[in-house]
């Protein structure tokens, strides 16, 4: 009988039906994502032994043998396997090994192993390695849904089904900016927002003061970098901005860091799952311009660019303008969650609109079988039939050309912040509280 390594008081994850469907398809899992966002917890919730490698003498006994740590009862967890990288091709080979061998491991990671390849991208490369065999999934903060601040009522996947439920939820400001201040850190989903905002600080510090050194660059830096992240949130910011925000006061700050060196810090902010690119969209699918247009920049939780800015409740309630950026953020990550959920999801689940006339949409969802969906995100009601005639604009406008023989979109959303009801606004049009919106 299987021994369950289950934690006491798991609040159960989205992701958990992702990793009980990969574990039937796939040799091992992954489980990757920022630090403290429940990787572990969610591993030994479908675990029944598990290695600690970031533990010095287990550490020692995987880089002597690695083989020896895929031993123990399965699935079994292969915790932070990034600290020995050969871990991973160990798992590789052994399922290679055994035909048809079906949820053998789980391997935890917050971050790409540290080796750097003298050829190519290392963690391209161990991808590629793994196709067909380990499964990724990504893993974020949680969601409102799942930490019980949203009531859920309004589920994306049904809208991508086409059904949709009215529903009601209370209209707090003060709690919805409580909520972005405190984030989706499992350990701290019962404090308060002040004391959520220590362990965002202390994640951040982590980063700059033994993440960042260890791979040889600046922490004044990377801190800089992630303050200018948090200060264009959802913006398509040149390499030129950056700089300028890090080195503002001297007269040519891009002479102080290339924009190769600056793509090496986004880089190592990616691989640490702590910056969240959203690329853009342009129908049809095989339109040049999808891959020209310049990413928009969020971090993991909007906690961490509360924390980055050096602001709290009432500062954000004072400047409403940034509140709007920071809730953006966190539309983002719960968008990414229950994205990620969808069957038919595509490796990046979110993309953005933008064209060459200023036509936008905040958020583009894209499944794998061609059907997509328009989001417009806004902070109060004020903004919504605006953003209603924005997507009304958009389905239009790429629609409109027989030659793309783009689709109608399933569904157009106005995601919103202070408002009490779920409701349709129009054709296939919708209006939804970020805290009735779930999986």
């Amino acid at each position: 009988m299987t021994q369950s390594i289950a934690p006491d008081g798991y609040m159960p994850r989205i992701v958990d039906a992702q990793i009980e469907r990969y574990l039937k398809v796939f040799g091992a899992v992954e489980i990757a994502g920022t630090k403290w966002c429940g990787k572990t917890w969610s591993a030994r919730k479908h675990g029944a032994s598990i290695a600690y490698l970031d533990q010095k003498n287990t550490r020692q006994l995987a880089l002597t043998d690695p083989d020896i740590i895929l031993q123990g009862e399965r699935p079994r967890v292969l915790d932070e396997w990034q600290r020995v990288p050969q871990v991973w091709d160990a798992v590789r080979h052994e399922v290679d090994a055994i035909r048809r061998t079906k949820g053998a491991w789980i391997l935890t990671g917050s971050s790409s192993p540290k080796k750097k390849p003298a050829k190519g991208d290392e963690d391209d490369e161990r991808r590629h390695s793994g196709a067909g065999r380990i499964g990724r999934i990504r893993m974020a903060p949680m969601s409102l849904a799942e930490s019980g601040d949203s009531k859920a009522t309004v589920s994306l996947a049904r809208l991508f089904g086409g059904a949709f439920e009215p529903g009601i939820c209370d209209k707090d400001t003060v709690r919805l900016v409580e909520l972005a201040c405190r984030g989706g850190w499992p350990e701290a989903i019962e404090s308060s927002a002040e004391e959520a905002q220590l362990v965002a600080r202390a994640y951040l510090d982590l980063i700059y003061s033994e993440t960042v050194p260890d791979q040889g660059m600046d922490p004044f830096v990377a801190e800089r970098l992630v303050g200018s992240i948090a200060r264009n949130l959802g913006q398509s910011a040149t390499y030129a901005t950056i700089a300028q925000d890090i080195y503002g006061a001297e007269e040519s700050p891009q002479s102080l860091l290339t924009d190769a060196r600056l793509a090496e810090y986004l880089k190592l902010l990616k691989r640490l799952y702590l910056l969240e690119e959203v690329p853009g969209w342009a129908p049809p699918a095989r339109s040049k311009k999808r891959f020209i247009t310049k990413p928009k920049r969020y971090l993991a939780d909007p906690s961490l660019a509360v924390a980055a800015l050096g602001m709290s409740v009432q500062s954000l309630i004072d400047d409403w303008q940034t509140f709007g950026l920071v809730f953006e953020n966190l539309c983002i990550r719960d968008l990414g969650v229950y994205a990620r959920a969808l069957p038919e999801a595509r490796p990046v689940p979110l993309r953005y609109y933008h064209d060459d006339s200023g036509l936008e949409s905040d958020v583009i969802i894209e499944l794998a079988d061609g059907r997509w969906a328009a989001i417009e995100i806004k902070i109060g009601e004020d903004k919504v039939p605006a953003a209603i005639e924005r997507l009304n604009h958009l389905e239009e406008k790429v629609c409109s050309n027989p030659k793309a023989q783009v689709r109608p979109p399933e569904f157009k959303m106005v995601l919103v912040g202070v408002s009490e009801y779920a409701r349709k606004a129009g054709d296939r049009t919708y209006v939804v509280p970020v805290r009735l919106l779930g999986a």
